[in-house]
């Protein structure tokens, strides 16, 4: 029996799929044909070239194909109303290679968001740019509208492996400073780094990053990828972890600190959110046993509400 789009939603079957086309093209046809049969099916007029109808604007641009599928009008955009300019910025650092329990790594859930958001942007005609970084910026792919385009970031996502030490913060300021324009910029990472010995301090730096984005004044969307087991910290019995990037271990009891870890990373995701929320930056904090289409609906609802 053939997958259903929903099927194609899940990690655990799309990491089943060898190429990465194929993926990201699942993933979002999967997420807009669930779109169309949910209450929030109007973003997948607006993820294309329309735009709700509003008293004023010249009846000869309603798209009437539109209509008949929707019950509701929309106008379709010109040319200079509906490209963006944007930039996927993928955290390929050793923190990233990260899995437990048979999921996909946090690399490759971000490698695969990254695709289907190229994918969504580049079918629009929106040109689209590609970051890859770890302690430096590995890859650069200026923004480019063309199909053959997606064939080349799809194809740089595909060979990206997690390697190297993660110094985020001075990373995404060379970032930002190589972005010549206001743009689009989609951060995925999990935002965990070790430039330093001092947690807070390399907090402080990442938020220092992300205001840089700001105050240069690109609309900035932060998915934050982490592990579920990262999150619930779900082990039982004594465990030894080891650090991915400085290669530390420790032995621990898991369920004597759940609670303290908890609450530490609790305390670890609010200074982002707060600070993103002061940002007006789309925080959206996402696990690798999340369907896409929740993660891709969590973006679109924050992008509602702020909007």
């Amino acid at each position: 029996m053939p997958l259903t789009p929903e099927q194609y939603l899940r990690p655990d079957v799309i990491q089943q799929v060898r190429r990465l086309d194929l993926k990201a093209r699942f993933i979002v046809e999967g997420f807009l044909a669930g779109l169309h049969r949910s209450p929030f099916h109007g973003f997948s007029v607006e993820f294309s070239e329309h735009r709700k109808y509003t008293p004023g604007d010249d009846l000869r641009r309603i798209d009437w194909g539109v209509y008949g599928k929707t019950d509701r009008y929309y106008i379709r955009k010109y040319q200079a109303e509906t490209n963006v300019e944007a930039y996927l910025l993928v955290d390929a650092s050793g923190s990233m290679g990260y899995a437990a329990g048979g999921r996909m790594t946090k690399m490759d859930y971000a490698i695969c968001m990254a695709a289907a958001l190229g994918y969504m942007m580049i079918s629009q005609q929106d040109p689209v740019g590609l970051f890859v970084f770890d302690e430096k910026v590995r890859s650069y792919l200026p923004p480019k509208s063309k199909r053959t385009h997606l064939t080349n970031i799809l194809s740089t996502l595909a060979r990206t492996k997690p390697a190297g030490p993660t110094r985020l913060g001075p990373c995404l300021h060379e970032i930002a400073a190589r972005i010549p324009k206001r743009s689009l910029v989609i951060l995925l990472s999990d935002l965990l780094d070790a430039e330093s010995d001092d947690p807070a301090a390399d907090i402080e730096g990442v938020k220092q990053a992300l205001h840089h984005f700001h105050h240069n004044g690109h609309d900035l969307i932060v998915f934050q990828v982490l592990d579920h087991s990262e999150i619930e910290l779900d082990f039982h019995g004594p465990v030894r972890f080891e650090e991915p990037e400085t290669h530390r271990e420790l032995q621990v009891d898991p369920e004597a600190f759940r609670a303290a870890y908890q609450e530490e990373l609790q305390t670890f995701l609010d200074a982002y959110r707060k600070q993103c929320q002061a940002l007006r930056a789309d925080f959206v904090p996402i696990d690798n046993a999340m369907t896409f289409d929740k993660a891709l609906m969590e973006f679109l609802l924050q992008r509602q509400s702020r909007y």
